[in-house]
């Protein structure tokens, strides 16, 4: 069984919905490749640019500036921001640097942080990836995946 297939099982009755930035809808393309997702998955919103995670998901300006996109506190606004635009159960947020360089604030290539909200508590995880842009993409989803059923299995 797939990491995906695992998700829209364990999430039975409940709902996800996402906000990805590198990964430019991976998660979300992930798990609506299984049949019957559509009663779990509500959506996903691709926030690539900091405009977007500012204007739709209300992540703070003034963190966005101050500690950049590549950051804990900006994946866990994110993920809250995408669980109370869609009304969902929990959300996951992905953002980092897929190449094919770093950032202005020291974070170099394959730096992701991903975030997860359930409305009870807000978190994420920063991970080091290696490889080119796919692959870091690609370890990437799976990360998230693994996340959220690692959280789902604790509930």
């Amino acid at each position: 069984m797939s990491l995906a297939s695992e998700v829209v099982s364990a999430l039975a009755g409940r709902t996800l919905s996402t906000a990805e930035s590198l990964t430019g809808g991976g998660i979300g393309a992930a798990i609506t490749g299984i049949p019957g997702s559509s009663a779990v998955f509500k959506g996903g919103v691709i926030s690539y640019t900091n405009e977007i995670k500012h204007r739709i998901l209300k992540v703070d300006a003034a963190v966005l500036d101050g500690c950049g996109a590549v950051s804990a506190p900006v994946a866990e606004q994110m993920a809250a921001g995408a669980r109370v635009l869609m009304e969902t159960d929990f959300a996951l947020s992905v953002t980092g640097l897929a190449g094919p360089g770093g950032d202005e604030y020291g974070n170099p290539v394959g730096t992701v942080y991903i975030g997860f909200s359930d409305g009870k508590r807000v978190f994420s995880r920063r991970f080091h990836f290696t490889g080119d842009r796919e692959a870091v993409r690609r370890q990437t989803v799976e990360e998230a995946l693994r996340l959220i059923l690692e959280q789902l299995e604790t509930e």
